[in-house]
């Protein structure tokens, strides 16, 4: 049963002006029970797997508007595995644990509570002893040239007013 809950929406005739701003943000927050959210099965690519039958499932809750980020629950049954990032992944894990292999041969646990970030073209060899279950955000990495322009030119729309401020 999924969990995912998103606000009501100000069903008011005439809001006022407070209340207008207040009901557009609540149309654009997501919450969600990751320990509870239903997944999808999503196979690990067979040639990723080192031992075991790791099998993976996973729901996006939530993509930003521009497609360049985005919020999942992951879990994974018992296996080992190599995994291959290809956007930037900060996890919080929500339950189990896993077993971040080190390249010494130690192994680094991440357990109920824990975050970890994982930058785009970083690969890991991983071990879930019985299961774990993360909540990921997802980001797409940006060349830093063009980050920079980009937040140069947020700022600059922001300073002649064609842009708002947030609302937080």
């Amino acid at each position: 049963m999924s969990k995912v809950v998103s606000l009501p929406r100000n069903t008011s005739a005439e809001p006022a002006a407070a209340d207008q701003s207040e009901s557009a943000l609540l149309r654009s927050i997501v919450m969600a029970l990751p320990a509870n959210v239903d997944l999808d099965p999503e196979p690990l690519p067979q040639e990723w797997v080192l031992s075991g039958a790791p099998i993976a499932r996973s729901k996006i809750l939530v993509r930003s508007r521009d497609w360049t980020s985005s919020v999942v629950v992951w879990e994974c049954t018992a296996g080992s595995f190599t995994w291959y990032y290809g956007q930037d992944e900060t996890i919080f894990v929500i339950s189990g644990e896993a077993f971040l292999l080190l390249e010494n041969g130690s192994e680094r646990r991440f357990g109920p509570g824990e975050v970890g970030f994982f930058p785009a073209g970083t690969t890991c060899t991983w071990r879930v002893a019985e299961s774990i279950r993360k909540v990921a955000v997802l980001r797409e990495s940006m060349w830093r040239p063009l980050g920079f322009c980009l937040k140069a030119w947020k700022k600059l729309l922001r300073m002649v007013g064609i842009s708002g401020k947030s609302p937080l």
